[in-house]
């Protein structure tokens, strides 16, 4: 099938483009393209007028920020996966990119496209929440607003975004001393859509016991689910067991269809990226 017809703009800069939004409340925003051009090929979306922000550089940059790091909203996913910054600064986020799709892809879709789209089952999502991370929406009403990734994400393809709102920078808390991450996924073919996936991170103390973890899952609810509750595992020696008894208690909220399959595999997720968190966090290769 093609597209309904629409009005296409491709503005200057973020002003022009907010601006274009305001001027008309069924307009969507095209940046890489890669979840709305299927929608509107079948014609589940039929937006009166396309604003491309696909070409404004002004979003798609990288900066260490004083313990964070801060990425533009047209962050391509290849450079999320391999740029030096992001690798050293936030490497969770650069394993998980890896599982997008395949390269042709990653090369296209956007870290802020990806966001917007709230899908449930995206890799992205998960880790912005599993890293605290801040999502800066703006508007040209309302000018920047501030949204912890935690908030942002309402239900599956929802999103805390007004319809004149575009994503436009997301900060990322670096991980401290002594702290680990890890990402595992499941899916049928390298590229699929996950069946379920979990990102940990793990901080351990200067005895090596646990000082804190977060731990989320992915396919298991339709936002990312937090499922590390409060402070269970801190003080504890990390180990295989202690992981395998965490998983095992944290999957317990998993819930819908083929539940006991899902979690079987939302166990074995968790407690493989939480023994790769460890070793991390110890200095293990």
């Amino acid at each position: 099938m093609k597209p309904a017809l629409f009005e296409y703009v491709r503005p200057p800069s973020v002003a022009d483009a907010l601006a274009e939004l305001e001027r008309d409340p069924d307009a969507k925003v095209l940046a890489g393209g890669q979840s709305l051009m299927p929608l509107l090929n079948l014609r589940l979306a039929r937006p009166s007028r396309l604003v491309d922000i696909g070409g404004l550089a002004e979003l798609d940059r990288v900066f260490d920020d004083d313990g964070s790091v801060l990425i533009g909203a047209l962050v391509r996913h290849r450079r999320l996966e391999t740029d030096a910054l992001l690798v050293r600064r936030v490497p969770l986020l650069a394993e998980a990119a890896a599982h997008i799709g395949h390269r042709g892809i990653r090369n296209r879709g956007t870290l802020g496209g990806s966001l917007a789209h709230g899908d449930a089952l995206a890799e992205l999502p998960a880790v912005m929440v599993t890293l605290r991370a801040t999502i800066y929406a703006e508007s040209h009403r309302g000018g920047r607003r501030e949204l912890p990734a935690d908030e942002f994400f309402v239900g599956h393809y929802t999103t805390a975004l007004e319809p004149d709102e575009i994503v436009t920078w997301v900060r990322v808390p670096v991980l401290p001393d002594r702290a680990g991450w890890g990402f595992v996924e499941f899916a049928r073919r390298h590229g699929d859509f996950a069946l379920m996936a979990a990102a940990a991170t793990l901080h351990l103390d200067a005895d090596g016991r646990v000082a804190g973890v977060r731990a989320v899952l992915l396919g298991a609810a339709d936002t990312p689910l937090v499922v590390s509750a409060g402070d269970e595992p801190v003080g504890s020696e990390p180990g295989e067991q202690l992981w395998t008894d965490c998983a095992r208690r944290w999957s317990e909220v998993i819930g819908g269809e083929d539940v006991e399959y899902r979690r079987d595999l939302g166990a074995a997720a968790l407690r493989r990226a939480l023994a790769v968190a460890t070793r991390r966090a110890e200095g293990q290769p």
